[in-house]
């Protein structure tokens, strides 16, 4: 039977929004090609996760456990996926488009030789083999991809893939695996943003701030929306350039790509750069005083004013609706 391979990414022992995603569209693909489904966690802890994973649908878990997996490093952490796939002989393979993904994927793919789609955004199969579709061109078209020989190897774009229902009957196979930790490069610190912030990436809401909002000193503007609607804050590279915010808050072509429920673009003209990182969202709203901004072109709804005037009263209608359904 064949087998769909997923890599379960984790952090601090907590499995990331994206690696049950992956498991769910691999449980997805597997009833239709009549496959199962295994999932590869790297790093302390993994047999632990397998539980939530049985119950999203993997049926087996192989988890890589040693101590020295504890922090990411390519060389081995490529070593130890190309190792399952070597042992499974998947039919395909899917990992998260995280940072970690972005990394890993390609080495892995270049190791075991399969054909790598990279950002895929939609899955289907056909004539008993993977159909892939993902952007091109900064989002402006979108290309359908097929493989030709074995593993089919895709990266999925975060928060677009459904998660399954999950089935705590369902258990899955627990496989402990030891692989080469060794690296060149070794990690000697992580430094981390502040604990208790939205994880941008994996956010169902986002509200983001642009060169309109005039300053750093107007920023709070966002922050206040998001805290209310339990939202993570982002911005345009124009305001990641001028210094009011940091890098890990762009969205974008050469920040971060996010595929949120919710976009609130503020005082964001919609440069094709910025698009191409946001453009996946399920519902856009754009608010500018401009009624020419490109945003409102790909909005789902606009509002025409001036964000100094519009922000602080949504921030408060958002409060008495969120604090209601608390």
């Amino acid at each position: 039977m064949a087998t769909i391979l997923t890599f379960a990414e984790q952090k601090d022992g907590k499995l990331r929004r994206a690696a049950l995603e992956g498991v769910s569209e691999a449980k997805r693909l597997a009833g239709e090609l009549g496959a199962t489904v295994s999932a590869v966690v790297i790093g302390p802890g993994g047999e632990a996760l397998a539980g939530e994973l049985g119950a999203y649908g993997a049926d087996k878990v192989i988890a890589f456990g040693d101590a020295a997996f504890g922090s990411y490093a390519t060389e081995s952490w490529a070593r130890a996926l190309t190792q399952a796939i070597q042992s499974e002989k998947p039919a395909a393979v899917l990992v998260p488009f995280t940072a970690i993904g972005k990394d890993l994927a390609p080495r892995v793919a270049a190791r075991t030789g399969a054909g790598l789609a990279s950002d895929c955004v939609a899955l289907s199969v056909k004539g008993g083999r993977l159909v892939g579709r993902r952007p091109m061109y900064s989002g402006k078209a979108y290309a359908t991809v097929e493989w030709a020989g074995e593993p089919q190897m895709a990266t999925l774009r975060p928060n677009v893939f459904p998660l399954g229902r999950p089935d705590p009957s369902h258990k899955a196979e627990v496989v402990k695996a030891s692989a080469d930790a060794s690296a060149r490069a070794k990690v000697t610190e992580v430094k981390a943003t502040a604990a208790g912030k939205v994880q941008l990436t994996e956010a169902q809401i986002i509200v983001s701030g642009g060169r309109g909002l005039k300053g750093p000193e107007n920023y709070h503007l966002i922050e206040e929306l998001a805290d209310a609607m339990g939202a993570a804050c982002g911005a345009s590279r124009a305001v990641v350039d001028a210094g009011w915010v940091d890098h890990s808050y762009q969205v974008g072509q050469t920040g971060k790509t996010v595929s949120p429920q919710l976009y609130v673009a503020c005082a964001i003209s919609g440069a094709i750069q910025h698009l191409a990182g946001m453009s996946s969202s399920k519902f856009i709203v754009a608010i500018n005083k401009d009624p020419d901004a490109p945003m409102f072109k790909v909005a789902n709804y606009g509002i025409l004013g001036d964000v100094f005037e519009v922000l602080p009263k949504l921030t408060a209608v958002a409060k008495q609706h969120f604090a209601a359904r608390s």
